[in-house]
């Protein structure tokens, strides 16, 4: 009877967040950011009917970096889970924390127990009545939370955007020069912002009470590039 080769958890772990690593990096990225009005969400995405930003719930949205078909279909588990909890109790009652709590243990069982994790990074935002009350989890590959304030970056070349976001970033910014701060800072360095064509631009629109969540395209976001 040959015996297998023993590998340590601690380097299955590692070689499996390393491959998950890799598959995020070559992703494009995408930022998110409070603003005096709305959550701005800013994708490099030049795909006119695939999806990186969605609506979840009355003010609550759903975006992901990585691979599409994991991330969608996390999403369409998240508008399940949001839709049972609203009809079954209150609309008042879905809110973000539950939603990234339940992808988090998602992300962390298929991290722990299935061959291949997913390659995917994931954020929920959900609009408060003022800026200070805006939720922003961004939960990573191995089911890590992380609550951010102001704003988060996801995917890609996250660390570099992230520093230039910081630098840049003054809260509060009105909707429109957080769509173009999110243009410039998803732009390579030295390069001029991204233009309408290659972004995919959703916002959680703070005015409303129910579906806050908004696309921006055609006029509208040229409007604000140009602005």
């Amino acid at each position: 009877m040959t015996m297998p080769f023993y590998v340590s958890p601690e380097q299955v772990m590692k070689d499996r967040a390393d491959y998950a690593r890799k598959g995020i990096a070559r992703g494009r990225s995408l930022v998110a950011m409070s603003a005096s009005d709305a959550i701005v969400i800013v994708a490099e995405n030049p795909s006119r009917t695939l999806y990186k930003i969605s609506e979840i719930y009355d003010r609550i949205a759903f975006a992901g970096v990585g691979k599409y078909n994991e991330f969608e279909m996390l999403r369409i588990a998240g508008v399940r889970q949001a839709d049972v909890k609203g009809y079954s109790f209150a609309r008042e009652d879905v809110n973000a924390r539950a939603l990234a709590n339940a992808y988090a243990q998602t992300l962390g069982q298929i991290f722990t127990h299935e061959m291949k994790p997913y390659e995917v990074e994931i954020l929920v935002a959900q609009v408060g009545a003022t800026p200070e009350e805006d939720e922003l989890f961004h939960i990573l590959y191995d089911g890590t939370v992380m609550d951010e304030e102001g704003f988060t970056v996801l995917g890609g070349q996250s660390e570099q955007i992230a520093e230039a976001l910081a630098a840049q970033y003054q809260a509060p910014l009105d909707r429109a020069a957080t769509v173009k701060l999110g243009a410039t800072v998803l732009a390579a360095p030295e390069q001029p912002p991204l233009e309408a064509s290659a972004l995919e631009v959703a916002i959680l629109d703070r005015a409303r009470t129910r579906r806050a969540f908004q696309r921006l395209r055609g006029p509208e976001l040229d409007a604000l590039l140009a602005g």
